[in-house]
């Protein structure tokens, strides 16, 4: 049985140019329906960008993936949402920049989100209800939520790798706040008093991406 390729989404048009920023200026990219623009960026912020993953997890490549920086303008064919951007970013990455990668996992420092003495507190949601889990710099709002996902969720606010090892299945309701303040303990201590949960500083494995190779994208 042969099946037929299709190719990966694919930007129609896409500008990559060495950006002439001063040293320390605003570095980012923003995507719109069908576009992106992406600001003083390195190689390494647009893998951090194309595959939702944090800087600190992307490993090797040359020195320049975090020293040179670029203006990058990109349309799609049309209208298109975040997550078919950055396949598309992905592939532009590819094709340009000769960007080969693997993923790995590793054994990062990080922590391990576990059961507190008295268990788990939080109500556990209505079967079918749609899940919406939203962070920001003082709390974690969560409705239909796994530990999975707080575990990600927490990984997010503390900028560091989080594993679930709760053992505990099923999603569940909260809001968990905190002061942002000595945002690390306040956290710890949010989760425990708030949620009957804990975290615990260890080693835990984390998938991380590798660059392989890479060159320099040539001017448009």
């Amino acid at each position: 049985v042969t099946f037929a390729q299709t190719a990966a989404p694919a930007f129609e048009v896409a500008s990559i140019k060495a950006s002439s920023a001063a040293p320390g200026s605003a570095s980012g990219i923003r995507s719109d329906t069908g576009r992106i623009a992406g600001r003083n960026v390195t190689l390494r912020g647009c893998v951090q960008s194309a595959y939702g993953i944090p800087e600190a997890l992307i490993f090797g490549g040359p020195k320049w993936v975090d020293e040179e920086r670029y203006d990058i303008d990109a349309k799609a064919p049309g209208p298109a949402g975040d997550r078919e951007m950055m396949i598309m970013l992905q592939s532009l990455l590819a094709e340009r920049f000769k960007l080969v990668i693997h993923h790995e996992t590793r054994p990062i420092q990080g922590y391990a989100l576990v059961a507190g003495k008295k268990g788990l507190t939080a109500k556990r949601s209505e079967p079918g209800t749609p899940s919406v889990t939203s962070s920001s710099r003082r709390s974690i709002d969560a409705v239909s939520c796994s530990m999975e996902r707080l575990a990600a969720k927490l990984a997010g606010v503390l900028h560091a790798p989080v594993a679930d090892l709760t053992g505990i299945e099923g999603n569940f309701d909260f809001k968990l706040e905190w002061t942002p303040d000595e945002l690390q303990s306040r956290v710890f201590a949010a989760l425990e008093e708030q949620l009957g949960l804990k975290l615990e500083g260890r080693k835990v494995p984390t998938e991380t991406i590798v660059i392989d190779s890479a060159a320099k994208p040539s001017e448009n």
